[in-house]
């Protein structure tokens, strides 16, 4: 397992280095990155600073239920909170992994005193997660290796013809069958029934299969805006903060391609049978973490869409480069005049059999 020790106060480190008692610590695991960097920022140092507590911070997300499933069945459970993608969550709480929570009475209400049920609303999807931000993946383009005509929708990514080169997709099927089925023709309200079927599910690989060959399969959000920044892809899909931190912070020749960006949530699961100290602890970290000044700080540093309906009016500039951050939202009305509402149910039911498929697939 990946883990990177983080000692966040000093206070803590002075009393462990004095030998008078051993600083409380907890393992939070994320995504790594330039997310985890605003985490850093917004929830885990300012926590840190108030209670003492030594943050262990943990990059394993993206393995996170077959992880917990293991832990489980061994009855060892090292970690304290846990940040998911919201079909993970579901998953992870339809399996008795994950913690329930009552928003109402274990969640910090709105500053105006709005319940944290009613300010979170719809994003609440699953009885075990506590949402975050609002995200999407999409793609970044090269804008020197691209010709005169930047690609204007998600099918470019198909077109080889116009847009000769590499091409970057998550090693997954998630994103991937939904595009392959648009660009093959299938109007959006239909993809997710047609994905139940397996013809559908082979409709959606004979697309990719036309760009096979031409694909670096990626797995880390880091990936993407490497193999971008270095010219090794001409457009690539990641995460729209990946690719912000990569054309704003260090003012790469790439541009967002914003065309049917895939929205999905992103939130904390606190893993089942901790003990009651760790259960307490975890609580509290994600009442604080949740609460609205919080989720509103974490995009000073990242442009994700804060999951409080209270956040959104307190989102400014960013932190370092003093730019206004609600335009870089995907969010904002101009980035989301095509978006793809991400359909959590049906990738908590179908996950692990199109992920078998898709990777049979991949092996061919």
């Amino acid at each position: 397992m990946k883990s990177t020790r983080t000692l966040l106060t000093a206070a803590a480190a002075l009393a462990t280095a004095a030998g008078s008692l051993s600083a409380e610590e907890m393992t939070i695991v994320s995504w790594g990155g330039a997310y985890a960097k605003s985490q850093l920022k917004a929830y885990h140092e300012p926590y840190s600073e108030k209670t003492g507590i030594t943050i262990l911070n943990d990059d394993s997300s993206a393995e996170a239920v077959a992880k917990l499933r293991a832990m489980n069945e061994a009855g060892n459970i090292t970690w304290d909170v846990v940040d998911v993608v919201a079909s993970d969550a579901i998953r992870l709480c339809d399996e008795g992994l994950a913690l329930e929570i009552d928003a109402d009475t274990q969640l910090a209400a709105a500053p105006d005193g709005t319940s944290a049920s009613e300010d979170f609303g719809d994003l609440l999807v699953s009885e075990c997660f506590i949402p975050q931000i609002v995200y999407s993946t999409t793609f970044g383009y090269r804008t020197d290796l691209v010709g005169d005509t930047p690609p204007a929708d998600v099918c470019a990514v198909f077109d080889l013809d116009a847009y000769p080169g590499k091409r970057s997709l998550e090693k997954r099927p998630i994103g991937n069958m939904e595009w392959a089925l648009s660009c093959d023709g299938v109007a959006k309200d239909d993809i997710y029934d047609l994905l139940e079927t397996a013809e559908g599910q082979d409709r959606a690989l004979a697309k990719l299969d036309t760009i096979k060959d031409s694909v670096i399969w990626w797995s880390a959000g880091a990936d993407t805006p490497q193999l971008l920044a270095d010219g090794e892809v001409v457009i690539g899909s990641t995460f729209n903060g990946r690719l912000f931190s990569l054309i704003e912070e260090q003012d790469q020749p790439v541009a967002m391609l914003w065309d049917a960006q895939v929205f999905d949530l992103d939130g904390w699961i606190i893993p089942a049978g901790l003990s009651p100290e760790r259960e307490a602890r975890a609580l509290e970290y994600v009442k604080f973490a949740t609460d609205t000044q919080r989720l509103a700080d974490q995009a000073k540093y990242i442009s994700y869409g804060p999951a409080r309906a209270s956040s959104a009016p307190l989102v400014g500039q960013h932190a370092e480069l003093g730019i206004d951050m609600a335009p870089h939202m995907p969010t904002d009305p101009k980035n989301a005049q095509n978006t793809f509402l991400f359909n959590y149910e049906f990738w908590a039911d179908y996950r692990d059999d199109i992920d078998a498929k898709f990777q049979a697939w991949l092996a061919k």
